[in-house]
């Protein structure tokens, strides 16, 4: 048997290289360029991608050898599965991997934006020592998330770990998803495992969340326009702060920019942008923006979650 060769081309945990190799294929992790990916690619069995590299019709066509795809993350935007599948390539990702990473990350920037740490965190070193006191004065101001309403666009698996999150902090939490009607969510706490909590949860219109919620996060795959255009901040609450760790595109950004600085927007946390990887200078820079480097699921257990359950699909697709 010919040994099944695989190129990470984005990367894998050595728990899902541990996990391969001992089935005996061949795995290579050093990256290659897009554009090099039709010279080298022709030679492998399958292709391991993130965000990085693409998997279009064109690379598709140049590796007649090629049998898995696989997408260590929630999307697939970047391949073009539907061609792939008809030329008989079978495309995997790890929907529910990273699922409880990227929850945790919007909670990080809604605690950032609700108690100006973002902004503490870039002041205070340069002016700490002259103005320590006038900081202290202007970062006096924070809100709580308990009792607020969080409105989560998309209640899939991060949005449910979202809610359990939002749940346990004591918030009203508001979904939608035009998919779903109700999700229950399991609520269980470590160290104690007589304690269990079941709450359903049953979505709402999108009209009637943006009306009371005071946090709105979101977790929907990539469309081709906006999901908050002008309309959807009109009906928003004045003040509301925003998380974007989905996908960049999802809004508008010139207009999200001008909501930020008349007030109808308190804040955004952006861990996705609009022309990734190079976003807007003006969006980094902005004092109602917290930002991070597009690292929802870069957490070592995620990784690990991704490693194995890429391996564990390989292996069964070859063997199973």
């Amino acid at each position: 048997m010919t040994k099944v060769r695989i190129l990470a081309n984005d990367g894998l945990h050595e728990d899902g290289i541990l996990l391969l190799n001992e089935a005996g294929y061949e795995v290579i992790t050093e990256r290659e360029e897009q554009n090099n990916l039709p010279n080298v690619l022709p030679d492998f069995d399958v292709i391991l991608v993130r965000s990085a590299t693409k998997v279009r019709q064109d690379l598709i066509d140049a590796c007649p050898n090629l049998k898995v795809i696989g997408r260590g993350g929630v999307g697939l935007d970047n391949i073009d599965v539907k061609y792939a599948k008809e030329k008989g390539i079978e495309v995997y990702n790890t929907p529910s991997a990273s699922s409880k990473s990227v929850a945790e990350l919007v909670f990080g920037h809604l605690f950032s934006l609700s108690r100006s740490l973002h902004l503490a965190n870039r002041q205070m070193p340069a002016q700490g020592e002259s103005q320590f006191k006038a900081l202290k004065k202007s970062y006096s101001k924070g809100v709580e998330l308990r009792g607020k309403t969080l409105g989560i666009i998309g209640f899939g698996r991060i949005g449910c770990e979202v809610a359990k999150i939002g749940l346990g902090l004591g918030m009203n939490v508001m979904a939608v998803d035009p998919f779903i009607d109700k999700s229950t969510i399991q609520l269980d706490f470590a160290g104690m495992p007589e304690l269990h909590l079941s709450i359903d949860i049953h979505t709402t219109s999108k009209e009637k969340m943006l009306e009371k919620a005071d946090y709105i996060t979101l977790h929907i795959p990539k469309l081709d326009e906006p999901v908050i255009g002008e309309k959807e901040i009109e009906k928003m609450k004045r003040g509301v702060i925003l998380v974007n760790a989905s996908r960049g595109g999802m809004i508008d950004e010139d207009l999200l920019m001008r909501s930020l600085d008349s007030g109808k927007i308190g804040g955004i946390g952006l861990d996705v942008f609009d022309g990734e990887p190079i976003p807007k200078v003006a969006l980094l820079n902005h004092p109602k923006i917290s930002v991070s480097p597009h690292i929802g699921a870069s957490t070592g257990e995620a990784q690990a979650n991704i490693g194995r359950e890429l391996a564990e699909k390989i292996i069964h697709f070859f063997e199973g």
